[in-house]
């Protein structure tokens, strides 16, 4: 193997071409020439022949403007070359020669190679972030997006704080489809940055800006209560009844004889509206209030339904300012945010009897008492009606 000592990166062009009988002397030239990219940096690499007179390899780039001169002790075999050298980003020639003990030169050695930097790592883009959430045993589990890997994304690391306060981090390959994080602290967020290598042989690592994102977190039980599935209910008359507290139910939901509505027994007790035998609600509401103001920030509320509503009939989920309740249809763009139900037993589900699971988001700039639940005009059209059933309703902080 051959050993190199760096010598002066000034000008070495005080050496003369020898002749012997009118024949001039050549040294071996590198051979397998290769340059591998980096950060402002590039590593040239060759193979040394089997010439025991080479004592110097001259590295030149930059139209010879800058150069770089390694001494060798030549073994008596082909031995390797490998350097790093220091450039500016973009695209660089080099010319490489060998030499012997008295200036005696190689063939010129043309190869060229990139170096990367700001500018490119200013473009990178950090691999989308699909959800992430965490869930009740205390994980969070993100779920990556289609992301292009053809530009040399390699994976993505992933900081965050655990539930010890400890700041952790996990690296997720860009073949991960979903990545978990051991024991989120619920509450705080995540920070990412995607690792690239802009070529298959570049010897350093770029990543993308760091970015920022909430985790999605079950806060059901902290400010709403019989949330099912199973709700309990309050007034029962063998199949219908009332929803029990904390959930308020208006006269106008109460379409079973003025004293029921809004439950039934079904699938073990579920919110409930049935007009089958021309029993219409007309602006029925339904709703709790949040036990304690909410933080400002973004929300989703979720839930699992089945139904059948006819085309006269509307029925929304809504979420509103304060804990005095739900707006009637004629105000209904004065909530804080809303999605209907389903209206057609084939649209939102594949089958009868599918459930099918339903949400909004909405935001709030400061904290407050939120009521969520229903509104509806759920139209009698004799047979068949309109129904709907929901089965669990659950609120998230984003």
């Amino acid at each position: 193997m051959a050993t190199f000592t760096m010598l002066s990166c000034s000008k070495w062009d005080d050496y003369k071409k020898y002749t012997t009988d009118g024949e001039t002397s050549y040294t071996g030239k590198l051979d397998s020439a290769q340059v591998y990219s980096g950060r402002l940096r590039v590593k040239v690499l060759g193979l040394l022949p089997a010439d025991p007179k080479i004592t110097k390899v001259k590295v030149s780039w930059n139209d010879n403007k800058d150069s770089a001169v390694y001494a060798v002790t030549k073994g008596p075999g082909i031995d390797s070359f490998n350097r790093i050298i220091n450039v500016p980003e973009g695209t660089t020639n080099f010319k490489i020669q060998t030499f012997d003990a008295v200036g005696n030169g190689s063939v010129l050695v043309t190869i060229t190679g990139t170096a990367y930097g700001a500018k490119y790592e200013s473009g990178l883009l950090n691999r989308p972030v699909a959800t992430a959430e965490l869930l009740p045993a205390g994980n969070a589990v993100l779920t990556w997006d289609g992301f292009d890997t053809t530009s040399g994304a390699k994976g993505t690391w992933i900081k965050y704080t655990k539930t010890t306060n400890v700041i952790d981090s996990v690296y997720a390959p860009v073949s991960q489809v979903n990545t978990s994080l051991p024991n989120l602290k619920s509450g705080t967020g995540i920070t990412y940055r995607t690792v690239y290598l802009p070529t298959k042989t570049c010897i350093d690592s770029f990543y993308a800006a760091y970015q920022t994102r909430s985790v999605k977190t079950d806060i059901t039980s902290l400010f709403l209560s019989n949330t099912g599935p199973g709700f309990a209910r309050a007034t029962f008359d063998g199949r219908w009844g009332t929803l029990a507290a904390p959930w308020v139910t208006n006269a106008a939901a109460k379409n079973k004889g003025g004293l029921n509505g809004g439950y039934s027994s079904d699938a073990g007790g579920v919110i409930n509206w049935e007009t089958w035998g021309n029993t219409p609600v007309v602006n029925g509401i339904i709703y709790q209030p949040t036990s304690a103001p909410l933080p400002a920030g973004s929300y989703t509320v979720s839930f699992d339904e089945y139904s059948e509503i006819q085309a006269n009939s509307t029925v929304y989920c809504i979420a509103a300012a304060g804990g005095g309740g739900l707006p009637v249809l004629a105000n209904l763009s004065s909530s804080l945010g809303y999605v209907g139900l389903y209206n057609g037993a084939t649209v939102g589900a594949t089958s009868p009897n599918v459930t099918d699971s339903r949400s909004f988001t909405f935001t709030l700039t400061t904290a407050q008492v939120v009521s969520i639940g229903f509104l509806g005009n759920v139209v009698g059209n004799g047979n068949p009606g309109s129904y709907f059933q929901v089965f669990r309703i659950k609120l998230y902080s984003n």
